[in-house]
């Protein structure tokens, strides 16, 4: 037994652990009851047993081992850290409880299993389930299999990864093992009820047998979609909502969900690619151009069988493709064209998109071989260009499509329209937008009116599908002239269509609108020769439809079928609204009259053509009164146009009347059904008129309103080509000014462009200037809509008037074209919803661009051509691409049909001769911009190959080609690149130069796209292993794009496919991902509406990428409104919207001023100090080098790009240095506009300013120095400081150049060093400009020892570092130096020291050679100051700075008042000054109009008096005391000087004695009214640097350090207490935000900032009446943004957060539900959570008592408000605490504390104890025990109590003490002697003498001892003195600065009842006085 009690003792897990098998039983069962108590998931307690899991299910006795796994069961439902044990518990599980013969054992090893996934680790649960299937031991499998089924079953195809599981079902069905065999089967059965037939591909080839078992069990599953039962933690609602609907009405939104829930597994997915190329027959070749059929049989039936394998692996087909299209196009044998198809066939389905490439090329071969009667190869042949339609897009194979669509064979032309059917089955609405559908519609309306009847049903069934698929709104404007009979049967049709993608297809429609593109294929002009419109809707009322077309009507010239309208515009409530076409026959001139006469008054015609102009006129005014109120379908508006015609019609002379018949013509074509037969009357009239004076105006306006009514396109064409065939050029110049300005109200949409650009040309001609200036803004407006392309057509005109040219479309550049204001006719239907406005710019962009005349060159593209290209020889390669090149410069833009050209080209860029590749590569890029966006159809088989090129060898090629990629990108947009497998392909290629300039080139793509194909996740594993790449340049490439690809893949995704990566690598790569995911920009979000573009696109459009995908055009729609928050996270700041408007992608061949107008740098949060971090970690390179190498200046490209306007980085990296001036012009213009963007990326600007520091370049150089000087002025005006790691990186640099030749560079470097000192401490730029001393140019030494004087002048010896001994003897060094320069800079520096110091420099400065020495001397006498009198002359007689700063300096705050003593006009001119004012730093600077209203007369000379005075009298005193008041301007009449005084106090602030300055500044803020002065960037600075200072290590080596550290706590007391509140309260509030960020800062620092909180916190309700709150509120507001609660949380310290609560309670408290009005000035004040904790407080204020509040203002800090209070009794012993913190009360408090206790023995203290620190709360129990020793007369406690460890601590505060008070150490009443001895310890450890103790006053300890001899004082001012000593004393001993600092003298600090000691004191000051007078 005795083992027994030995383990029982144990703790729980050493027990779980033990050998004996009962202990570990036990163990189990406790750790169960533990696990089952912890109700918190994140409780320590899990963390104990985190290793001990894996034991609990691996223990080797089965008892013992079920228990431990019901252990492991609940400890991994409920622990949250259970996820980190997960793969070695389920191996452990596999291996040891699969295979025990307990059924309880192997359920409980499932249940942990299936446990794991739900907390979701499926994977790695799975991964190791996976791994037991090849376990010997036939049990572990069969548990492996089952677990894996439950799980599948429960959790769902989704959870559970199907793929690697059917990868071993056939393994599992030739097992030995029965078991094994049917838990196989039964996972099987459970698969396919998931993925359903996707299961038997890969199942083909198991046994018979058992298939057709299978087969049974499938046969017997219910059809329904399955359900997963369970879920995982992050789906739980998903499970509730689920299990509510199901209780609400069972299934009915579940169907919805299905979708979502279940994937659909594609069994293409589960197979294994087979390669096939290489296994074709050797003379595969050969055989298939044999002459006997029998041969090419054979070839064909070898590749029959090898593409009947279900997955083929990608590789290069082409040569297999063109010798089965050329079978299929040219072979006789109709049997071999068959069976040539099904090979197509096979290639297709096997290799699915990647056959895509090639798809345009057989395309049409197989259309055209429709003409075969044969029912087997029609279906063959159906079959292949249905295979192959599932490889591409409708989109891409369109024009083919359409092409074959005119062939006369009406077989061709039925199975063609069958296939379109078919086609448009597999397409969704948004697959197939209006810029497809128009095309294919009116090629299908030609063929339902066609002779043959099969022709027409085939054309029904595919306009039916059409109408299925979109909708009958997006269709029905293309079948606005079909007849009801025929509209009826496409109904019908559309009736029995069943599409592949289900109903929600044709649902789609009405949610989702593409923009309108006229289709290219239009030409011909649709359905006959009437005009199809785009219409939204038919018109309801009755419309005229006339029978016939009027053949005599002007010709369309080709012009795809106009838009109504506004075609698409962006802008939220306008849409395309198109009209229904009216067509209208012309009537004969006695029918009009009629029809005239029926709705005019009769006089009203018979006046139409009398003589006298009145009767016209009042003729005309009837005519327009009965227009007005003709109602629209009765207005025969022909009729009436007519009448208005009849003569005199426009030869009217009376310009009234004329103006009236103009009117007239607008009203009807307002006002009726307009149509273009009735415009062809009146157009000729109107454009005879538009150039009249008088009546021009009514013309344009009659103008107008017929475009209105017949779109402008038509309109337009009609009047430009009347007014070019007259010769009146004021007509053609006011028709061209109309036509700009229709262009701008109805937007370019549906204009040909042809058609103008030769009445423009005729227009430049002219010899008129008034013609050809509007034909240059009509081309501007153009411009605007159509882009660049548009100057193609006019490069040959004269070079004068191209320039002119130019400089209009320079003016357009980066304008958006204006929304559409016309155009919306009156023929749409009223009730048109909105919804169109979402379209994405994209498709829009082509509008513009398909409108130019394109040139057929397929017929310029001979085979003799191609084979020239395909040469032998390279110089007759070369001849071959000089002509192509020739061919498409002729032909400027090209249609996409180029023949051959695609393959010959590609064989060219692998050509060994590299001058060929780079002529291809050219050749290439024109034919981008030649074939327009149509290039897209040869990205597969011309773009791909390009990318192979980016792995030359040659820099060169690999430039060319990149630019090839650009181009052809700008054109097609980056789909079709990311689309399929082809860039991951690339990507495996381990060609370092590959790689690197891919994953470049997609880093900077990438960014720019709103959403990306979902293939981009297959080059992901290529792009880890390229972040392992042995070359570093493609891992830095690949670790750049990592973020971007983050930006569309997501995180997660990202994260999981590092499953299949090496354990090593992938850990690597999670962290490189964490990295990148703190990095990942945001998503460009949707253009704004506000700024979108109509659809003409804006210029650039034409080159914009199609950067969306037609699929995810419905993105715009849905998210129409940009983020705000996304914006912010774009950089694109609230001012810069319109930034927003933009697409934020997209170069485009004018990019830079497409992009301009964003912000250039964008803020990223955290950036810098990340950035930071990486350079102190070592993850990137230091900025650290004596000339820049390439690594640095890519790593700061790399750095920036995420940050920098990537125009704007171009600029700053290009070669050429005038393209750095030009940034740096940029950068100037947006300094002020983008403060926070500047100061965000301020290292990365300073590193690349250092950059430009090693040009030779002067004038970058200039303009670099003048952008610093502005930066810096910026810096100091924002109070920005720069860190350690800006000014190391870039000051060392500027130094270089101040030893530049040119004057005036050296002078811009020495002021840009000047104005660094606002921004960065002087002591700290002290030891670079040290560093530049040692230079070899002369220089550079003379005017860095220069530099050094001004600093030591302006900034007293302080700045002197490492201290002012060793810098002087570095500066001494060089008065021997052989440059004479070097010399006299040195001797003026040091001189300058002596004119500070006096005489100490020589102690300083150590020996020096005689030569030296005398020449020291020489120039000392020379310049002739007396030290003595230094400090206070030194404002005066200061040397000029000449490079001081203005906009600091001047300190004058109000207008110098007219009736000034000249005096103090002086005083202010000197400090007016900007020499003199470098002297006086921004703390002090003065108001001198107050001070002079203060001191009536001004006495200058006074202050050497004073000194006159002082030489000799105190030599034998060392009091330091009196030299605090030396200078207060309080003290004597003789000092009423005050400007005297603050120059004095301002040279001893200056002064090398540590002491003087510090004593010098208590001075000033014992002086209110300049206290008061001092801003909140002062504040900070001076408490930065006083907090530093008691912090620094080195004052502990002074011999008074001590001393020192005492001093600066009472001067911080000082000023807290004597600043401005809101001032001080705010620096505090920002430093303590400053010095949390900063990483180099000590908690120390912080610690003490938050101690100066606190005392502001005890300060407060004396002040808060005088504090501005909402500033206040504001700091606290930026400071709770930077810290949100969970980043404050997870600080070491919980002060920080303690401390702003804290804060926040008193203020609520004081000013009560009042504080939330102060939220005044917070813009968002959703951006931190101050709001919600104020009302959180106020709530919790009204609900809690006094003393609550008490103890959550930590420490007793703030007052008790004693209304709050409900229970008497803590109200009471609140008090009672209150005065034993305070000072005066302490003894009271106790007493009363001991009372209290003793009455009500039971109460509870403790929580008012508990807050307060372990010092007070020994001290308060001490002092209980005093008293209780005392009322009980058991004597005193012995007197070494009264030197406590506690007050021997040092005197740098510790974190150790949050004390709120320090009262007397233990309470009692000590006597006199008791202090006497702890003062004599106390000096002694000071090394104080302690024999002659009352010739000593006491307080000599405090203070230090004098540097400039003090003035005698009269007696008044010592008494103040002793007052003034113990106010501070108090604070002393109050301040929770310093809570445990030892006591100088404990006679003087602790505080003590006894009043002896303080007349003791008084007496030492007597005696003191009487020795001094």
């Amino acid at each position: 037994m005795g083992d027994d009690s030995e383990w029982m003792k144990l703790p729980v897990d050493q027990k779980c652990e033990h050998k004996l098998w009962k202990a570990r039983l036990s163990g189990y069962e406790e750790a169960l009851k533990i696990f089952q108590k912890i109700k918190d998931e994140k409780s320590p307690e899990w963390s104990k047993f985190l290793g001990l899991i894996k034991k609990f299910v691996t223990d080797s006795n089965a008892v013992v081992q079920l228990k431990g796994l019901e252990a492991a069961l609940v400890y991994v439902e409920n622990a949250h850290v259970a996820g980190k044990t997960t793969g070695e518990v389920v191996s452990g599980v596999v291996s040891k409880v699969f295979n025990q013969p307990k059924a309880k054992a192997k359920e409980l090893g499932m249940e942990i299993c299936l446990m794991y996934i739900e907390i979701e680790k499926g994977e790695a649960v799975q991964e190791e389930l996976l791994k037991g299937l090849d376990n010997k031991n036939p049990k572990i499998v069969v548990a492996c299999i089952e677990t894996l089924r439950k799980a599948l079953s429960e959790f769902g195809s989704k959870i559970i990864l199907l793929k690697p599981i059917i990868k071993v079902l056939p393994k599992l069905f030739e097992s030995r093992e029965k078991a094994v065999r049917d838990e196989a089967k039964l996972i099987a059965v459970e698969i396919y009820r998931w993925i359903r037939d996707a299961l038997r591909p890969p199942l083909q080839n198991i046994n018979p047998v058992q298939l057709k078992e299978l087969e049974e069990e499938w046969v017997k599953l219910p059809t329904g979609a399955p359900r997963p039962a369970r879920f995982l933690r992050s789906q739980q609602e998903l499970e509730a909502k689920l299990e509510q609907q199901q209780s609400a009405g069972g299934d009915a939104e579940g169907g919805g969900d299905d979708g979502d829930e279940v994937p659909q597994i594609d069994a293409y997915e589960l197979l294994e690619a087979v390669e096939i190329l290489s296994k074709l027959p050797k003379d595969f070749y050969d055989k298939i151009e044999a002459k006997k059929w029998q041969e090419r049989k054979e070839a064909l039936e070898a590749v029959e069988v090898l593409v009947k394998n279900p997955k083929l692996e990608a590789g290069d087909y082409a040569d297999l493709v063109k010798a089965l299209k050329k079978v299929v196009g040219k072979d006789t044998n109709v049997m071999l064209v068959a069976l040539a198809a099904k090979c197509l066939t096979g290639l297709a389905v096997g290799l699915r998109k990647k056959f895509g490439q090639y798809a345009g090329h057989v395309v049409p071969t197989i259309l055209e071989k429709f003409k075969e009667k044969k029912p087997q190869v029609v279906q063959a042949l159906q079959e292949a260009i249905d295979a192959i339609f599932l490889t591409t897009t409708l989109q891409n194979i369109s024009e083919d499509v359409l092409a074959v669509m005119d062939n006369k064979n009406p077989t061709i032309k039925q199975q063609t329209s069958l296939f379109i059917a078919r086609s448009f089955r597999h397409c969704t609405a948004s697959t197939l937008p209006k810029s497809l559908l128009k095309p294919f519609c009116a090629a299908l309306l030609k063929h339902i009116n066609d002779s043959a009847p099969e022709v027409r049903d085939a054309a029904f069934e595919a306009l039916g599908t059409a109408l299925k698929v979109v909708g009958e709104k997006a269709v029905n404007p293309f079948l606005a002239d079909v007849d009801k009979l025929k509209l009826d049967k496409i109904k019908e049709c559309s009736e029995k269509v069943e599409l592949v993608h289900g109903k929600k297809a044709g649902l789609a429609a009405d949610k989702k609108d593409f923009k309108p593109v006229p289709g290219r294929a239009a030409a011909s002009g649709a359905a006959g020769d009437k005009d199809t419109k785009d219409a939204s809707a038919p018109k309801p009322g009755p419309l005229k439809k006339a029978p016939a077309a009027k053949p005599g009507g002007p010709p369309k010239k080709g012009k795809p079928a106009a838009q109504g309208g506004t075609g698409g515009t962006g802008t939220k409530s306008k849409k395309a609204v198109e009209t229904k076409e009216m067509v209208e026959p012309e009537l004969s001139i006695e029918v009009c009259e009629e029809k005239a006469s029926a709705v005019l008054p009769a006089t009203c015609i018979q006046l139409l053509d009398s003589s006298n102009w009145k009767e016209r006129l009042a003729c005309m005014e009837e005519f327009q009164k009965a227009v007005e109120l003709m109602d629209r379908t009765e207005m025969p508006c022909q009729a009436l146009v007519r009448m208005l015609a009849k003569k005199p019609g426009w030869k009217e002379t009376n310009f009234q009347v004329m103006q009236m018949k103009l009117h007239i013509v607008a009203l009807i074509a307002q006002k009726g059904n307009f149509s273009k037969t009735s415009a062809q009357i009146v157009l000729d009239g109107l454009v005879d008129k538009i150039g009249d004076v008088k009546c021009g105006n009514n013309a344009k306006e009659a103008m107008t309103a017929i475009a209105e009514a017949c779109v402008l396109p038509w309109t337009a064409e009609q009047v430009m080509s009347m007014a070019f065939s007259q010769k009146n050029p004021k007509n053609q110049s006011e028709t061209l000014n109309w036509l700009s300005n229709a262009i701008k109200e109805f937007g370019f949409s549906g204009l040909n462009v042809k058609a103008f650009i030769s009445n423009v040309k005729t227009a430049l001609a002219a010899t008129n200037p008034a013609v050809r200036t509007p034909a240059i803004t009509l081309l501007g407006v153009m411009y605007l809509h159509v882009g660049p392309s548009l100057r193609m057509f006019f490069e040959d005109e004269k070079p004068a008037l191209l320039s002119q040219i130019d400089a209009e479309f320079e003016k357009m550049q980066g304008q958006n074209p204006p929304a559409p204001t016309r155009g919306i006719s009156k023929h749409s239907t009223s009730g048109t919803d909105e919804g169109e406005d979402g379209d994405e710019p994209d498709d829009g962009g082509s509008d513009a661009v398909d409108l130019l005349p394109r040139t057929e060159i397929s017929d310029k593209i001979t085979s003799e051509l191609v084979s020239k290209i395909g040469d032998k020889n390279w110089k007759i390669r070369k001849e071959g691409l000089d002509e192509v090149a020739a061919i498409i410069n002729e032909a400027k833009f090209i249609q996409p049909n180029i023949g051959e050209l695609p393959t010959a080209l590609k064989g060219r860029l692998n050509d060994s001769n590299k001058i060929l590749v780079q002529q291809t590569l050219t050749i290439l890029q024109q034919l981008a911009v030649a074939m327009g966006p149509n290039v897209k159809q040869h990205v597969k088989n011309l773009g791909i190959p390009v990318i192979t090129v980016l792995g030359d060898s040659k820099n060169n090629v690999r430039s060319a080609a990149l630019a090839t990629v650009n181009a052809w990108a700008e054109q097609t947009g980056m789909k079709e690149w990311l689309e399929g497998e082809d860039l991951s392909e690339e990507l495996k290629k381990e060609n370092p130069f590959l790689r690197q300039e891919l994953l470049g080139w997609l880093a900077e793509k990438l960014p720019t796209l709103r959403s990306t194909p979902t293939d981009l996740i297959l080059c992901v594993p290529q792009l880890y292993s390229c972040l392992e790449d042995r070359n570093g340049d493609v891992r830095k490439k690949a670790q750049d794009a990592l973020p971007f690809f983050m930006m569309h893949l997501g995180y997660e995704k990202m994260a999981k496919a590092t499953g299949k990566l090496k354990p090593t690598s992938k850990d690597q790569v999670l962290a490189m991902l964490e990295k990148a995911k703190a990095n990942m920009p945001a998503k460009p979000t949707a253009p704004a509406k506000a700024t979108s573009r109509p659809v003409g696109g804006s210029a650039p459009a034409k080159f914009q990428p199609a950067s969306a995908p037609a699929e995810d055009s419905v993105s715009g729609t849905l998210d129409s409104k940009p983020d705000p928050k996304k914006a912010k996270a774009l950089g694109v700041s609230s001012k810069t919207k319109t930034a927003q408007g933009k697409k934020v992608p997209s170069k485009t061949s004018l990019k830079e001023d497409d992009d301009k107008s964003g912000p250039i740098f964008i803020v990223v949060p955290n950036g810098k100090e990340q950035r930071m971090k990486d350079e102190k970690g070592l993850k990137v390179l230091k900025w650290n080098f004596t000339t820049p190498r390439d690594e640095y200046i890519e790593q700061l490209k790399t750095q920036m790009s995420s940050c920098v306007a990537k125009w704007l980085q171009d600029e700053m990296f290009h070669s050429d240095f005038q393209h750095h001036n030009k940034a740096l012009a940029v950068m100037v213009d947006h300094l002020e506009s983008e403060k926070e963007g500047v100061i965000g990326c301020l290292d990365l600007i300073l590193k690349w300013v250092t950059l430009r520091f090693f040009d030779t370049n002067t004038s970058v150089l200039m303009k670099t120095l003048e952008y610093l000087k502005l930066l810096f002025t910026l810096l100091s005006d924002e109070e920005y400081h720069l860190t350690e790691n800006e000014a190391s990186s870039f000051i060392p640099y500027l130094i270089l150049k101040v030893g530049e030749p040119k004057d005036v560079i050296r002078k811009d470097v020495r002021a840009i060093l000047n104005r660094m000192c606002l921004v960065y401490p002087a002591s700290k730029m002290f030891p670079f400009i040290m560093e530049g001393t040692k230079s070899k140019n002369s220089k550079q030494r003379a005017e860095c020892l220069e530099e050094l004087g001004c600093l030591v002048e302006s900034y007293g010896m302080n700045v002197c570092q490492p201290t002012p001994g060793k810098a002087l003897k570095e500066i001494a060094i060089h008065i021997g130096d052989r440059d004479n320069a070097v010399r006299n800079a040195a001797l003026n520096t040091i001189v300058t020291v002596y004119n500070v110091h006096g005489d100490q420099v020589f102690k300083l400065i150590g020996t020096l050679s005689e030569k030296d020495m005398s020449m020291l001397e020489e120039r000392i006498k020379r310049s002739a100051k007396r030290p003595s009198a230094a400090p206070v002359k030194q404002v005066e007689e200061k040397p000029q700075r000449t490079q001081s700063i203005s906009s600091n300096t001047n300190m004058l705050r109000k207008g110098p008042a007219e009736d000034m003593s000249s005096k103090l006009n002086q005083a202010r001119s000197m400090s007016g000054h900007p020499e003199a004012a470098q002297m006086v730093r921004r703390e002090f600077q003065l108001d001198l109009d107050e001070i002079e209203n203060d001191s009536g007369t001004v006495r200058c000379e006074m202050p050497e008096l004073v000194q006159h005075k002082l030489d000799d009298i105190f030599e034998p005193v060392l009091i330091p005391e009196p030299k605090i008041r030396a200078v207060s301007p309080h003290f004597d009449d003789m000092h009423s000087n005050t400007a005297s005084t603050i120059n004095f106090i301002i040279s001893q602030v200056a002064s090398g004695d540590i002491n003087t300055s510090i004593q010098a500044l208590t001075q000033l803020f014992q002086i209110e009214s300049l206290a008061r002065e001092a801003s909140t960037g002062v504040l900070k600075d001076l408490m930065h640097g006083l907090i530093t200072l008691m912090l620094d290590s080195r004052i502990e080596d002074l011999e008074e350090g001590q001393q020192v550290v005492r001093s600066v706590n009472l001067l911080v007391v000082k000023v807290l207490e004597k600043s401005d509140q809101t001032n001080i309260l705010s620096a505090l509030l920002v430093l303590l935000q400053d010095s949390l960020l900063a990483t180099a800062s000590s908690p120390k620092f912080s610690e003490l900032v938050m101690k100066c909180l606190w005392r502001m916190v005890r300060l407060l309700p004396d002040t808060i009446n005088s504090i501005n709150l909402d500033r206040i509120l504001l700091d606290i507001h930026i400071f709770m943004k930077v810290f949100p609660k969970e980043k404050l949380k997870q600080c070491k310290s919980e002060f920080p957060i303690r401390t702003l609560k804290t804060l926040l309670h008193t203020l609520c408290k004081l000013k009560g539900p009042k504080i939330l009005d102060h939220l005044t000035m917070i813009d968002n004040k959703n951006e931190s959570e101050l709001e919600a904790h104020l009302c959180r407080m106020m709530k919790h204020s009204m609900d809690q008592t006094g003393s609550k509040s008490d103890k959550e203002t930590e420490k007793g800090a703030s007052r008790i408000d004693e209304k709050s209070s409900k229970a008497k009794v803590n109200d009471f012993l609140a008090e009672i605490f209150k005065k034993i913190g305070s000072k005066e009360n302490t003894k009271e408090g106790l007493a009363e504390l001991y009372e209290y206790k003793k009455k009500y023995s039971d109460a509870d203290i403790e929580p008012f104890l508990k807050n307060s620190s372990q010092f007070f709360q020994s001290y308060v129990e001490r002092g209980l025990r005093v008293i209780e020793m005392e009322r009980e007369g058991k004597g005193r406690l012995p007197t070494s109590a009264g030197i406590s460890p506690q007050m021997e601590v040092t005197c740098v505060p510790t974190a150790t003490s949050t004390v709120s008070s320090l009262g007397n150490t233990n309470g009692e009443e000590v006597g006199p002697s008791v202090y006497l001895e702890r003062l004599k310890i106390l000096r002694q450890r000071c090394g104080l003498d302690n024999t002659k103790q009352d010739d000593r006053p006491p307080l000599t300890s405090l203070l230090s001892k004098p540097a400039v001899p003090t003035v005698a004082s009269s007696t008044d001012m010592l008494h103040s003195k002793l007052s003034q000593l113990r106010e501070s004393r108090e604070q002393h001993q109050h301040s929770d600065l310093d809570s445990n600092q030892t006591r100088s003298s404990g006679a003087t600090t602790t505080s003590s009842s006894s009043t002896a000691n303080i007349d003791d004191l008084k007496k030492r000051l007597e005696r003191i006085k009487s020795s001094r007078k």
